[in-house]
């Protein structure tokens, strides 16, 4: 029985996000391409006798009752038995991952902790499970505790798996936060791009056939993600991840994707990353399995 784990929490993007239409329910129905990144977050559980769940971060500010961490672990605490003799834990976050940038970070967390105690608690949940209590937490738990790039449809819950060419990424990583209820709420906001048939899709990169719909929006509305993607559009063809603010670049190799970052003006952030089709938390995991 495993006492203590540690496990990488990856990035993802979204190469294309299409909204396709507005459901009955308020809810958007969209259609986007996930794909993972080898770079992210680590987080460290062990197991302790009491039943305390105790976490720690490099970033104080995220140790509290509303950190997906936690509201995963209680998530799953209520979805088990009554009588379910879990063990407390305690928690290490080591947080690089910009908060509310579009890359995953939080629901990430969210989605490590449940693959993580699903272990350490030998509780043995089918991944469907684990995705029904994760869609709770948010829209995009669901895709990280899939582990492999994939179409997602409908409200963002409906996977295809999609092998993606695994290329170099410069991801630029502008100080702002923004509002993503806001953005669906925009009359400005596209609501009507075609739907694609999932067979006849072939992504060959950033080319006009893929945008993302929130990025005209959010470009008019946060000059630090404008000023990101103009300086990014300089060097190579670039695309807003998720609803920002975080935009990316792809490169064929790392040399490539490294020289653009070498040439960021200080005020520019980023980071340098590949792509790949299975979550680094699975590869770690499927590790631990042999």
């Amino acid at each position: 029985m495993k006492t203590q784990l540690t496990l990488p929490s990856p990035a993802k993007l979204n190469l294309f996000l299409h909204i396709n239409g507005r459901l009955p329910n308020g809810y958007h129905e969209l259609q986007t391409l996930f794909h993972f990144l080898d770079y992210g977050d680590e987080l460290s559980f062990a197991l302790q006798e009491n039943d305390s769940i105790d976490l720690t971060c490099n970033i104080k500010e995220l140790e509290d009752k509303d950190n997906l961490i936690i509201k995963a672990i209680n998530a799953l605490k209520r979805y088990l038995d009554d009588d379910f003799p879990y063990r407390g834990l305690k928690i290490h976050l080591h947080k690089v991952l910009p908060m509310g940038g579009g890359v995953g970070g939080g629901s990430s967390n969210a989605a490590t902790t449940l693959l993580a105690l699903n272990v350490l608690w030998q509780l043995n949940l089918p991944q469907q499970q684990l995705i029904d209590i994760g869609n709770k937490l948010g829209a995009d738990v669901p895709i990280f505790i899939k582990g492999q790039s994939a179409i997602a449809e409908g409200t963002g819950e409906i996977f295809t798996p999609y092998q993606v060419p695994e290329k170099y990424y410069l991801v630029l990583t502008p100080s702002t936060h923004v509002n993503t209820a806001l953005l669906f709420s925009s009359e400005d906001l596209p609501r009507n791009t075609a739907k694609l048939d999932n067979d006849s899709i072939v992504y060959q990169g950033i080319t006009p056939d893929f945008c993302n719909d929130f990025e005209t929006l959010v470009y008019k509305r946060y000059p630090a993600v404008a000023k990101a993607l103009d300086w990014l559009l300089e060097y190579a063809p670039a695309r807003m991840t998720g609803t920002g603010a975080c935009v990316f670049a792809e490169f064929e190799n790392e040399k490539q994707a490294q020289e653009v970052y070498n040439l960021l003006p200080v005020e520019l952030s980023g980071f340098v990353a590949k792509g790949s089709n299975i979550s680094s938390t699975h590869l770690k995991l499927n590790e631990l399995i042999r």
